[in-house]
């Protein structure tokens, strides 16, 4: 949370909805809103309560829950297994299940309408999650809380909307939250997929946020967005791990989210100021945050720490587009000198659009407080009519690499502006003697599809097409999911160029070899 001022691993997803459970124990049951607890809990018969269901359950089972409303907490306290199952709590197909937690008061903890508390192979799946507010500053609602050192969590296809803290400036709410707080044993093997969070209030806090001891994780096809803080969050050196050891988010995926209207504007907490991120990473390490799409929030993507003599390290950040963002599409570094670092991440083969769009001289790109080492290429750079790329304020700025990116702007390459080491250059021959960046670079029009919807994929003939630097943090694929190197050389931006559909015959071996990669069975990690 924020007053403003690679080890990439394969998460393998247990399909466990066991419809055919493989013991004889696993059962399937219902729950109803005009079913009875005392009933047996089948189709015909079935239980009134979530939470009753949530008391019988054991590993393999499935609660499928009808389409009503559930005016209730559900508090999961049995365990599914790899060997006999996860347990699965899920929406009748066809019909929507809602827990509404309107009426109900959140307690000082256990607060989540949905609680995992060291719990492991569960899945919650379809539901609507909604109304769980409170006045008081000292609460905290969440829509899905899992806690502990849980492990093996599907969290798939939910909508948590309208989860608040109108407790004024110290509030604190999230949609879903996933705190590690035991050590060394971590949360891990989890995933948070397909959901919707939006219209959350949400204080000092984040709409989705994994802190603390969590790792090997990959949230992936989420909706975030009108929210009043940070959309995704990945946090570390908060305390809550006991051990500081393991407490940070850690090795995990980020991808093909889309996240917008993440605003402070009328937070309490914020007086005014705009600061939150579509995507932050906070003293999180070896993360990859890639193919999202983050549009009209404060921040498009954010990679800092907020501790001091702490680090973000090793996140890459590639093929996301962001557009649009009011601030900076991207910042890195810490808001202040009381902050931390941010060392060793790549920001690769991004497209920027038209951010800072409040024109606060932020620019595309905003570099602040101690950056060490970092890769920034193979990027496109388009700038609205400030013609301002990066902000730099301080000289704590180290060992950076930054080189391949394709500049746009509608000044032109002699009156745009570049800020490297609180030095500003208003030319690009000017910005590229004195700081010696960017010797591959291009001033151009990238000749995107389309400026006015925007179209950011690019035409034949952009200057951006084979011009980047193969880089292995680039990844195989491009925003849309087509093999980066189409002629042997990567484009700059978040787009591959594809070639006319006759020349990709040349390219199908390796289409079909990707495709069989990705086909390959997927199981729960153990």
């Amino acid at each position: 949370m924020k007053i403003h001022g690679w080890v990439l691993f394969v998460l393998v997803i247990g399909c466990a909805p066991a419809a055919s459970p493989t013991r004889a124990t696993a059962a399937v049951y219902y729950v109803a809103v005009d079913g009875d607890n005392n009933s047996p809990g089948t189709l015909a018969q079935p239980w009134r309560t979530v939470q009753y269901a949530a008391d019988q359950v054991i590993a393999g089972d499935v609660v499928w829950v009808r389409g009503g409303v559930y005016n209730e907490r559900v508090t999961i306290q049995a365990s599914g297994s790899e060997a006999e199952g996860a347990i699965t709590f899920q929406s009748y197909t066809g019909e929507t299940a809602v827990l509404d937690g309107a009426g109900l008061t959140v307690p000082d903890d256990n607060n989540g309408l949905f609680l995992i508390d060291s719990q492991a192979y569960i899945t919650i799946e379809g539901f609507e999650l909604r109304n769980y507010t409170t006045t008081n500053p000292d609460r905290v609602p969440i829509g899905i809380f899992v806690t502990g050192d849980a492990h093996h969590i599907r969290l798939r296809n939910n909508l948590v909307h309208h989860i608040e803290n109108n407790g004024g400036s110290e509030g604190n709410a999230h949609g879903i939250a996933i705190y590690g707080t035991e050590a060394p044993n971590a949360i891990h093997d989890l995933l948070i997929e397909g959901n919707e969070l939006r219209n959350l209030t949400l204080g000092n806090s984040e709409a989705l946020v994994l802190n603390g001891n969590v790792t090997n994780f990959v949230v992936s096809h989420n909706q975030v967005h009108d929210n009043d803080n940070i959309g995704l969050d990945f946090i570390g050196f908060e305390g809550v791990a006991p051990d500081p050891v393991y407490d940070q988010a850690r090795d995990g995926v980020v991808s093909e989210n889309v996240v917008y209207n993440i605003d402070t504007i009328n937070n309490p907490a914020y007086f005014g100021e705009q600061s939150a991120a579509g995507i932050y990473v906070d003293g999180g390490t070896r993360i990859v945050i890639e193919r999202n799409h983050v549009y009209q929030s404060n921040f498009g993507i954010e990679i800092a720490s907020e501790h001091d003599n702490r680090a973000t390290s090793d996140i890459t950040v590639r093929n996301n587009l962001l557009v649009h963002n009011h601030i900076a599409g991207l910042a890195m570094g810490g808001y202040d000198t009381q902050r931390g670092r941010t060392e060793n991440c790549a920001i690769v083969n991004n497209t920027f659009f038209e951010n800072d769009a409040n024109q606060t001289g932020s620019g595309e790109l905003l570099i602040q407080f101690d950056t060490r080492d970092n890769i920034i290429k193979n990027n496109i750079f388009f700038a609205n009519q400030q013609s301002l790329f990066f902000s730099n304020d301080y000289v704590e700025n180290q060992g950076n690499v930054v080189d391949y990116n394709l500049y746009f702007a509608p000044d032109g390459s002699t009156n745009s502006e570049w800020g490297w080491q609180n030095v500003y250059y208003t030319s690009f021959d000017a910005y590229r003697t004195a700081t010696g960046n960017d010797a591959h670079a291009l001033f151009a029009d990238p000749h995107f599809v389309n400026t006015a919807v925007p179209d950011l994929h690019l035409l034949a003939g952009s200057p951006a097409i084979d011009q980047g630097e193969n880089l292995t943090d680039a990844g195989l694929m491009d925003f849309d999911g087509n093999i980066r190197q189409q002629n042997g050389r990567v484009d700059m931006g978040a787009f591959e160029w594809m070639a006319p559909i006759e020349e990709h015959y040349l390219y199908l071996p390796t289409i079909i070899k990707l495709w069989s990669l990705s086909e390959q069975p997927h199981t729960f990690m153990g």
